[in-house]
């Protein structure tokens, strides 16, 4: 349906530009630092990178023990982003990692943020994009924006501004945008302004799709963007939900459009020694067996965990 993504191209990550035939199974959306903290008290600005990787080396090397070969981090501005200590976790574990430039929702939006023009947030993605975030000689790979969890009617005004700035650098540099939604009409509306931007809607990822009624996941999916399953293994989650949903968007010709992760990890610098860290291996030591026992095809599984997330973030 979607064409697959040229041979030439290449996803950015702390160990490099790589191309498809250096990776293998991909978790498009976990998460190795992230402050979840209160906001005024800042943690992460003083977390030790050495800390995080005592902690979070040991969960990475679990996850290549079970055959995942990347993973995207998924930690923007507003929570903590330290793309230092994803770094640092790389380097100690040779693994990639694939960082974000962006911005969290509603009201975790920093005042610098608030403050900058369209255009200047525009400059600012772009530069994070193509010369490399601060002075960590790391690229992003692709755009985290957000929207406000209790907010099911639309965007605010600075939540506008930002997915606008990120269309118009997605246009720039090809990188996708992933967005943390929890409602499925204002997906609608978050690819209604790309789409007045200039961009394409099939380089939008719908994160935590699974919040909302199946039947947008189709109707998003028909639009071109990618839907993706983010919380298997949860505490709450039932793992026979997703394989319908993943069945029912496979049956409907959209399996290019479906990615799958875990949201797990991490290290939150608010917490006594980063908290209690959840590993990485639950999709592909329990789900990825349960797809097989529910007659998913091992090309079908192959393409949603090796070549979706490559093709959605790649460049």
């Amino acid at each position: 349906m979607f064409a697959t993504v040229a041979a030439d191209v290449k996803i950015h990550t702390t160990r490099g530009p790589l191309e498809r035939e250096d990776l293998g199974l991909i978790l498009p959306h976990e998460h190795v630092f992230v402050d979840l903290g209160p906001a005024e008290e800042a943690n992460w600005r003083d977390a030790d990178p050495a800390e995080v990787v005592e902690v979070m080396a040991p969960e990475i090397e679990r996850a290549r023990e079970a055959g995942v070969t990347a993973l995207v981090e998924a930690t923007p501005e507003g929570v903590g982003r330290r793309v230092d200590v994803d770094l640092a976790v790389s380097e100690a574990t040779d693994f990639p990692i694939v960082v974000p430039t962006g911005i969290y929702q509603e009201p975790s939006i920093p005042e610098w943020a608030r403050d900058a023009s369209e255009d200047e947030l525009t400059e600012w993605l772009v530069g994070e994009l193509t010369e490399g975030v601060g002075d960590t000689g790391v690229t992003a790979a692709w755009i985290k924006v957000s929207t406000d969890d209790d907010d099911p009617t639309g965007l605010s005004s600075d939540e506008e501004t930002i997915l606008r700035a990120a269309a118009r650098a997605g246009e720039r540099t090809g990188a996708a945008i992933g967005s943390h939604t929890l409602h499925g009409e204002v997906v609608h509306r978050q690819l209604d302004v790309i789409e007045e931007v200039g961009y394409s809607a099939d380089r939008f990822i719908w994160i935590h799709a699974q919040a909302d009624d199946e039947r947008y996941h189709r109707e998003i999916a028909d639009r071109g963007a990618y839907v993706e399953y983010d919380w298997i293994g949860g505490d709450d989650q039932n793992d026979a939900d997703y394989v319908d949903r993943i069945r029912t968007l496979r049956d409907a010709g959209h399996t290019d459009r479906i990615l799958l992760s875990q949201d797990r990890g991490w290290y939150d610098p608010s917490e006594p020694g980063g908290g209690e860290q959840k590993p990485y291996t639950y999709l592909t030591e329990t789900f990825l067996p349960l797809l097989r026992d529910a007659g998913f095809e091992e090309t079908t599984i192959r393409r949603m965990t090796h070549d979706n997330p490559f093709d959605a973030y790649a460049r």
